[in-house]
């Protein structure tokens, strides 16, 4: 772990949930023997996974405790779905591409994990009728105020996502966190690489 707290990850939870979570889990098998590394890997289904101290920043800014709710959109491989279980009291976790959701729910069980589900669905679609939640991690290019995912925070609640700056088009991991003014109380907490935009739709992958 001396690696991740020198790229900045300091939250010991987060840090024990990392020992407890070895990447190389829930990577493709062909990857095993760099599933560790601090690498971009694709995971199929025209997707990535991004490297694990990006993973982790993401998880630390999102500040999660075990009293919360925690909706995930894009679950992947379940890699940061089982680092957030161990921080939260209950994941949704729900992901676009059919066999990625079956293939990370597959490896959730196995690693024992009783409070996540990884659900098949359109995060866009759904979120009507998701209720809310403590804390919203999305795995994805968004819009800097995206309204309808804020909706669906409890009170003070927090989401973090991956933006960019039209200037330099580098991306950057952002936390919203609304006040009760109705203030958008938005944060940056360092850079991101090889997130791609959220997009609408279900897929069954191959």
């Amino acid at each position: 772990m001396l690696r991740m707290r020198a790229r900045g990850i300091q939250d010991i939870s987060l840090l024990r949930a990392l020992e407890r979570a070895p990447r190389a889990l829930f990577m493709p098998q062909r990857y095993s023997d760099i599933a560790l590394r601090d690498l971009v890997l694709p995971i199929g289904c025209g997707q990535t996974a991004p490297p694990p101290s990006i993973v982790a920043a993401t998880i630390q800014a999102l500040g999660v405790s075990r009293s919360h709710s925690v909706l995930e959109i894009g679950a992947g491989t379940g890699y940061a779905t089982a680092l957030l279980a161990q921080l939260g009291r209950e994941v949704l976790s729900l992901e676009r591409c059919q066999s990625l959701a079956r293939e990370a729910s597959v490896r959730l069980e196995a690693f024992g994990v009783t409070n996540a589900q990884v659900v098949w669905a359109d995060a866009l679609a759904a979120e009507a009728g998701l209720g809310t939640f403590d804390r919203i991690l999305v795995h994805a290019l968004i819009d800097a105020s995206p309204q309808d995912m804020v909706s669906l925070l409890n009170p003070g609640g927090a989401l973090v996502a991956i933006v960019t700056d039209d200037a330099d088009n580098e991306q950057r991991i952002v936390r919203i966190a609304p006040d009760a003014a109705g203030g958008a109380g938005l944060s940056e907490h360092g850079p991101a690489r090889a997130y791609r935009p959220l997009v609408a739709g279900l897929t069954r992958g191959i």
